[in-house]
């Protein structure tokens, strides 16, 4: 049964074609069929989340929106926090990966966790919050720029932002960064972008122009089914200036 479920996701990942005219039409159309099936196959894939969730201040009290959000499968890295908080959202424009986030807050009791059909760039909470986290979600999202801008809105100052997703670095990286042969920065690009799935290094760099840097963690992955090969990632925590 897993293994027709994980087959079944691949044939949707790379043969199933995205249709519609708008961002939110085009994520429907590439996740409606994969839904039920997008957690299984994604923990193999998406890595780093566990280290992400497990560094960030999830106090008691704390409020917390998750760019990016889909079936809410972040929320279990921290299932023993996510009682004490004091307000969660899980922002998606994907309402089929919304559905099973819903079906997985209301099995919790988790009362305090809201589910939002709204566009990352442009969601707003009812007040400012103390933690705003995108994980292998910027990469997805066309104007990835304003949602980075749009997180740094939302913080209060002192505020961490929290991301784990895709890149590839540029042919001269600044000092200190990890540096990509010609292979990884030409291969990884087109075949994610295959899916809508746009990678690079400008989102880090611009997360650390807009964020004081906590942490960052440049490394490799396994990519299933794909023998020997490793995509990069990287995991940064950033605080908002005061």
């Amino acid at each position: 049964m897993a293994v027709f479920s994980e087959l079944r996701t691949l044939y949707h990942l790379c043969l199933s074609p995205v249709k519609g005219g708008t961002h939110a039409e085009r994520l429907e159309s590439f996740y409606a069929k994969q839904a039920g099936d997008y957690d299984r196959f994604r923990n193999r894939l998406l890595q780093g989340r566990r280290e992400l969730f497990n560094e960030l201040p999830m106090t008691p009290g704390t409020t917390w929106v998750d760019l990016g959000g889909g079936t809410g499968a972040n929320l279990l890295w921290r299932s023993d926090r996510v009682y004490t908080l004091r307000r969660v959202d899980v922002v998606d424009l994907s309402s089929s990966l919304l559905a099973q986030c819903q079906q997985r807050i209301t099995e919790h009791g988790w009362d305090h966790v809201h589910t939002r059909c709204e566009d990352a760039t442009t969601f707003t909470p009812p007040e400012p919050v103390d933690c705003v986290t995108a994980s292998y979600s910027l990469t997805m999202i066309p104007d990835w720029y304003a949602a980075i801008d749009n997180a740094w809105r939302m913080l209060r100052p002192g505020g961490t932002i929290g991301v784990v997703d895709f890149y590839v670095s540029h042919k001269f990286p600044r000092d200190g960064m990890k540096k990509h042969g010609w292979w990884t920065r030409t291969f990884w690009p087109a075949w994610f972008g295959a899916d809508n799935v746009w990678i690079g290094n400008d989102a880090l760099r611009h997360l650390q122009h807009k964020f004081e840097t906590v942490d960052l963690i440049e490394t490799r992955s396994r990519v299933p089914y794909l023998m020997g090969m490793k995509v990069p990632y990287f995991i940064f925590v950033g605080r908002k200036r005061v």
